[in-house]
């Protein structure tokens, strides 16, 4: 059991200036290693694989992933096998050095092959491999993984009172899948709506995913920005300059794939004056930060 994330204020000139309050829950500082969301979207497929029986998890990403950095830490510290189908050919990256130092077996699947995860027959071939094992979806997504995630709901609500907040606006997060935003709408029961930051393109079927979850697409309760910058793991001066203000000014790391686009796009909300003055946000950091060492130094990132 991993304990829970801090709330914190969010102390920056631009939010100072509108006068708009928001705190920020730090899924970073849950753990040094099973870091951010991905231990949320990991919580009950843990539980359905061991209800299953399984004695491990095979999983889904790509050379620089944050759910399989989570899910192999995880594996190492408590104790279960773990395998990572990884798209495209063989490189090595801190992340995937990490994984493999954790106990986690690899399989390159190319990217003809990694595309083809959405087909029905997909897993066919790893369950024959490894019946031993408990498929996940890709970065831990489904309606498991959303579960897991409106634990950051009831997290956040208990610190409230720490800030002197009796109630909040709503959330602003980054999304990559939409798990952790539909994890946070089917917590929410009091009209707080949930914001999120695509920090991928339209092509990534978030907009498709979160429906899938909820069980609906006329859904109000929350609303997709597109907080990409021009595509997937690519970072502008703009942005990079950005997150080195927000960072001095905070005193809290930023990476730039998700948390940083969407404190960029949550900055450009603000200045359209999206929200009033005396607003009260929640903003979630997702963590990641193990993914800005491929980054910085020119590998990209996922």
């Amino acid at each position: 059991m991993l304990p829970p994330a801090p709330l914190q204020p969010l102390h920056l000139d631009w939010l100072r200036a509108a006068r708009i309050d928001v705190a920020i829950q730090r899924l970073d500082l849950i753990d040094p290693l099973i870091s951010g969301n991905k231990w949320f979207k990991l919580k009950h497929h843990l539980t359905a694989a061991s209800q299953a029986g399984a004695e491990g998890l095979i999983s889904l990403g790509g050379a620089h992933s944050n759910h399989l950095h989570a899910l192999a830490a995880a594996g190492k510290r408590f104790g279960f096998a773990t395998v990572g189908l990884v798209r495209g050919h063989p490189v090595q990256t801190p992340t995937m050095l990490d994984v493999q130092a954790f106990g986690m077996a690899l399989h390159w699947l190319g990217y003809a092959g990694y595309r083809a995860r959405h087909e029905p027959d997909f897993w066919a071939p790893w369950r024959e491999r490894y019946p031993q094992l408990h498929p996940v979806p890709e970065g831990g997504g489904g309606l498991d993984g959303a579960l897991g995630c409106a634990e950051i709901v009831s997290q956040a609500r208990r610190q409230l009172a720490d800030l002197g907040w009796e109630d909040y606006d709503g959330w602003w997060l980054a999304c990559g899948t939409g798990t952790t935003l539909a994890g946070l709408v089917l917590a929410e029961s009091d009209g707080h709506k949930v914001y999120g930051a695509m920090a991928v393109p339209e092509g990534h079927g978030v907009a498709q995913n979160i429906p899938a979850i909820l069980g609906g697409s006329d859904d109000q309760r929350y609303e997709l920005l597109d907080a990409s910058r021009g595509g997937f793991a690519k970072a502008d001066p703009e942005l990079m300059v950005f997150i080195a203000e927000c960072e001095q000014q905070s005193g809290i790391p930023l990476e730039p794939l998700y948390t940083g686009k969407a404190l960029l796009a949550l900055r450009q909300a603000v200045d359209a004056r999206r929200f009033a003055a005396g607003s009260r946000l929640i903003f979630v950091h997702t963590g990641g930060l193990q993914g800005k060492t491929a980054f910085v130094a020119g590998l990209g990132g996922r």
